[in-house]
């Protein structure tokens, strides 16, 4: 008879302590700073802003904490020292300088910038490259426009063709980049028998990158809408506004108006069986005085 042997314990295993973050997976330096904080604080319980503080040779116990919630900026000076708090390499230490600088500019010329530089970044590049994919996209008329050109039945997959057909035109070597980012976004499909066709977006990015971008996008076109009113005959386009006087509480309406009829032009664009000129339609809204008191 054979006597059956004790199973031995299973070994448990230690809890894994979090790993700190790379400052190259973000473009919010406030949201690498609470992260940060965070996995320090699960590594050892001891961690504390009043011990980030001293590290970082700032007097206030609580700067760190004022910084990640927007209360305090963090100044050019203050950089070298976070960036030794935060133990940063010398290139990491350069990007944390960039990101402190883009989040905190005032103006959409320094975003762009200080943006330029981060996206110009290999390590950001390998983790967040669809920010910088996204940045040129909206940053640069003509990619959208290519999209958009892409639903004519003869649209050919070559550069010198594309930039043939813009207006106004652009270089082969600009158009094929916009071949490239619109096929890594997922906005153009190449189909293995050579076809080409519009695809939906299956990307996300952080507010920040997406909501100065947006600005470029629109700064873009209404450039593009000023040099229409000279270079495009009338018969081809249709500039119009309205001066109005209104209550702010028509504005909503307003707004939602707008937005019914620029789905509905959308709808009617979209049914179109035979596409053949890319338009760009826009339509503004905005105040030109101030509200009363």
């Amino acid at each position: 008879m054979t006597t059956p042997t004790k199973p031995r314990p299973t070994p448990r295993s230690e809890p894994r302590s979090p790993e700190r973050p790379t400052v190259f997976e973000f473009v919010d330096y406030r949201a690498y700073l609470k992260a940060h904080y965070e996995a320090e604080k699960a590594r050892r319980p001891a961690f504390s802003y009043r011990y980030f503080a001293r590290r970082a040779g700032q007097s206030s116990p609580n700067f760190l904490k004022l910084v990640i919630e927007g209360k305090r900026n963090l100044g050019k000076d203050s950089v070298p020292a976070f960036a030794k708090a935060l133990d940063l390499d010398a290139e990491s230490t350069t990007f944390f300088g960039d990101l402190v600088a883009f989040n905190q500019a005032t103006t959409t010329e320094e975003k762009n910038r200080y943006f330029v530089r981060i996206a110009a970044s290999r390590n950001f590049r390998k983790a967040r490259r669809i920010e910088g994919e996204l940045f040129e996209y909206l940053s640069h008329w003509h990619i959208p426009a290519v999209r958009e050109l892409a639903a004519r039945p003869d649209f050919h997959d070559d550069s010198k063709w594309i930039a043939a057909k813009l207006r106004p035109t652009v270089t082969a070597r600009e158009a094929a980049h916009a071949m490239k980012v619109l096929v890594s976004l997922g906005l153009l499909v190449k189909h293995p028998d050579g076809r080409i066709e519009r695809g939906e977006p299956s990307w996300t990015t952080g507010h920040e990158v997406t909501s100065f971008a947006v600005v470029n996008y629109h700064q873009e076109m209404l450039r593009r809408a000023s040099d229409a009113i000279a270079s495009v005959a009338q018969a081809e386009r249709d500039v119009s506004s309205l001066v109005v006087c209104v209550s702010a509480e028509t504005i909503p309406e307003i707004k939602r108006r707008m937005h019914a009829f620029h789905e509905e032009l959308l709808a009617l664009c979209d049914a179109d069986k035979s596409p053949e000129i890319v338009y760009q339609i826009g339509m503004q809204c905005f105040p030109l005085s101030q509200r009363g008191q």
